[in-house]
């Protein structure tokens, strides 16, 4: 048996991949569609009778963990209920904290000491993983011999799990795509072309890899899966909110601030630390996002800004 914590639109269809293997438990706080086993994030989905929907937390056994809630609120779910997240859990969110400004691996070691956590990212939309459409993610854990054990549980004909033992790189790799997701898609929405799209993802990645491998993380990581991999998916499909936020603003619209978006609390939160680090000059993308974001910068004036940077080499 499997079990998933937080019945969003991922976390639901991870649920809905998993349940081909056996029982799978899916917990959300709240669940006014239960009956109807159609979540109204993933229509025309309907919940295989292998999945047990609740909203009274179940108790942690042997069975895998899937910690799917949203990571601004990882921190508190985790202090509250540091007890049913399992020895192993996996960390499906993608971000870093706000308030700490750290990354969901960093949170569980401050809050669950012992635990080992794993984290599961990469390209990944949940409507193609609930519809069975095939997805390759990356599995990062620490401990090998963990991940080896949860990459044969969590893998299935159609989910493709590769393994690392970079949690940091593939951490910081899905929180920071989101940050350039938005401002692939402003420059999209406010109709500077393809061609500007390309120049921002590329300049967009090597600021990912430059702040990424100052707090640890290892380049290659950067290049795989869930780096580069899940920039190109999300700079480039109107199905990643972060790409729809970012293409409103662009089009100088009020953005639709009924879902999250990620993005937003990160391009915050990693100009803090990049502050800390003396480094914020280097992340002009992300300030870029964090200005416009907070309505502090209008979006012809950070486009004007970034492109009269000083020329240099590539």
């Amino acid at each position: 048996m499997t079990v998933v914590l937080g019945a969003g639109a991922f976390g639901t269809a991870l649920a809905v991949a998993l349940s081909v293997k056996g029982p799978v438990t899916l917990w959300g706080r709240s669940l006014p569609w239960a009956a109807g086993r159609e979540n109204p994030r993933l229509p025309g989905v309907i919940l295989p009778e292998a999945i047990t929907l609740t909203e009274d937390l179940p108790r942690a056994g042997e069975a895998p963990v899937l910690v799917a809630v949203p990571m601004q609120a990882m921190g508190a779910f985790l202090a509250e209920h540091p007890d049913v997240v399992g020895k192993a859990p996996v960390l499906c969110s993608k971000g870093v904290d706000l308030s700490t400004l750290r990354g969901p691996s960093a949170l569980v070691a401050d809050l669950i000491p012992g635990a080992t956590p794993a984290v599961l990212t990469g390209p990944s939309f949940a409507a193609d993983i609930a519809r069975g459409l095939p997805t390759a993610l990356t599995l990062a854990c620490a401990d090998e011999a963990v991940g080896e054990a949860l990459q044969s549980a969590l893998s299935t004909p159609v989910l493709r799990l590769y393994r690392t033992t970079d949690v940091i790189g593939a951490e910081l790799g899905g929180a920071l795509k989101n940050v350039i997701a938005i401002a692939a898609g402003i420059v999209t929405g406010a109709g500077f072309g393809d061609s500007a799209r390309a120049a921002l993802m590329t300049r967009g990645f090597a600021e990912m890899t430059r702040f990424a491998t100052r707090l640890g993380a290892r380049p290659e990581t950067l290049s795989g899966l869930s780096g580069f991999g899940d920039l190109v998916l999300t700079c480039t499909s109107s199905q990643s909110r972060n790409f729809r936020h970012g293409f409103t603003l662009g089009q100088g619209l009020p953005p639709d601030l009924s879902q999250t978006v990620e993005g937003l609390a990160t391009a915050r939160a990693v100009m803090a630390r990049a502050e800390s680090l003396g480094m914020a000059a280097d992340l002009p993308v992300t300030a870029m996002v964090a200005a416009v974001s907070a309505g502090d910068l209008p979006v012809a004036e950070a486009a004007k800004r970034l492109l009269s940077r000083p020329l240099k080499e590539e």
